[in-house]
């Protein structure tokens, strides 16, 4: 079975095959479902996922604990650099004063109306999350390839532009998921209406691009290229659904990948270019960032099932609602097939969303998902573990930990 799980982790990259897939990885649609075994046996159903799970780390048969407290290995109230610090925000913001205003300069346009749409999220209400990943691991890079304690503009740059985009997305999913509250008040699309939305997303995405342009370096403009791309394209993941139970996780975890990690993986990635040479640094920060942003978007998954509107700023229960089949979801149709026909017609009949919500909540679904997010993590973890010891290499550590335990 061991064998199984291997086979399962490493034929299911949706990068080049040199590329280390990390404890659960998005593939090719499909490629989660069965593979070929050399000698030609049956192939790996997706019903026996949560049981590889289960073997293939010795430590998930007292999953419960996992659950309900974090492992030493993300707890580092000191860090291991030996230094000080208060927390990971804290240490970023230092970088990011004046981000969001910094952004809505970025944004100016003359028109009032289209102004106060395209500037409507930056007012510093958000977690910011993003950003702070993308200056601590610049700085983390600088200290690790010649000990140097500047912050470069251009990888400064790099923040903004990546909140930029960030935020352009959330106007556009609004649109298309219908949402009318976000961060705790009404979206733009509900205040402004559909198209106008559309075009200030649009607005927001074409300043970010002005920005990169502006710092010069062809790679970084390549590698934040393919985000917007990937967003684009797991948009229309999401749009689409698997009928073959085998494929489902697969199409998941890559929508997941594109949706939400691909930025932060990528982001990451721009910064250590722009600070190094080295190919292997560059590498570090792309699987760190893809494996937080991935345990990210696990955990967010299963706080729409156990968190309350008031603190997610957003309706919980929103997946299901939207006909969609998160984590979860699918950890729960192992327990309760009858689930599968809910899946496929996408929680369209009447009570389908709370029978659902239902076997969730009484299934290891959220359990289940929360650990994988722990996997994720601890890949995070060891790969950032590479660098040079620093305050901000260890506050990228600890924020593995915050992912984690996060209520909203």
């Amino acid at each position: 079975m061991a064998a199984r799980w291997w086979r399962w982790r490493h034929g299911c990259s949706w990068r080049p095959a040199a590329r280390n897939p990390g404890p659960g990885c998005p593939g090719r649609a499909g490629s989660l479902g069965p593979r070929a075994a050399p000698d030609g046996r049956a192939q790996i159903p997706y019903c026996s996922l949560v049981k590889n799970l289960t073997l293939a780390f010795p430590s998930v048969h007292s999953i419960s604990r996992f659950y309900h407290t974090t492992p030493a290995v993300f707890c580092c109230s000191k860090t291991q650099s030996g230094e000080k610090y208060s927390d990971p925000f804290k240490l970023g913001w230092k970088d990011l004063k004046g981000l969001y205003e910094d952004i809505r300069k970025e944004v100016f346009v003359s028109t009032t109306e289209l102004k106060e749409m395209s500037e409507y999220y930056f007012d510093g209400k958000g977690k910011g999350f993003r950003p702070i990943i993308v200056v601590l691991m610049a700085r983390a890079c600088n200290i690790h390839h010649n000990n140097s304690r500047d912050m470069q503009a251009n990888q400064r740059s790099i923040a903004l532009i990546t909140e930029m985009i960030h935020t352009a997305s959330l106007v556009h999913d609004d649109v298309i998921d219908n949402a009318r509250s976000r961060r705790g008040k009404h979206t733009v699309n509900n205040i402004w209406g559909e198209k106008k939305a559309v075009l200030a997303g649009d607005l927001i995405l074409s300043a970010a691009s002005v920005a990169l342009a502006r710092i010069g370096n062809t790679t970084v403009l390549s590698i934040l290229t393919e985000v917007i791309e990937d967003l684009v394209r797991g948009e229309f993941l999401q749009l689409g659904s698997k009928e073959n139970e085998n494929e489902r996780f697969a199409h998941y975890l890559e929508k997941t990948f594109k949706k939400t990690a691909s930025l932060i993986a990528n982001s990451c990635k721009a910064v250590s270019v722009l600070s190094c040479p080295d190919p292997e640094v560059h590498e570090i920060a792309y699987q760190y960032g893809k494996n937080v942003g991935i345990a990210f978007q696990l955990i967010d998954d299963v706080l729409d099932f156990t968190s309350c509107s008031d603190k997610m700023g957003k309706p919980t229960a929103a997946d299901l609602k939207l006909g969609l089949a998160t984590g979860p979801v699918l950890f729960a149709c192992q327990q309760f097939p009858e689930m599968n026909a809910m899946i496929m017609r996408r929680f369209s009949f009447p009570g389908d969303v709370d029978r659902a919500r239902q076997y969730v909540l009484q299934s290891d679904g959220v359990r289940q998902t929360t650990y994988l997010a722990q996997r994720y993590c601890h890949e995070a973890v060891r790969e950032i573990s590479k660098l040079r010891a620093s305050p901000e290499r260890d506050a990228l550590i600890q924020l593995s930990e915050i992912v984690l335990t996060r209520d909203k």
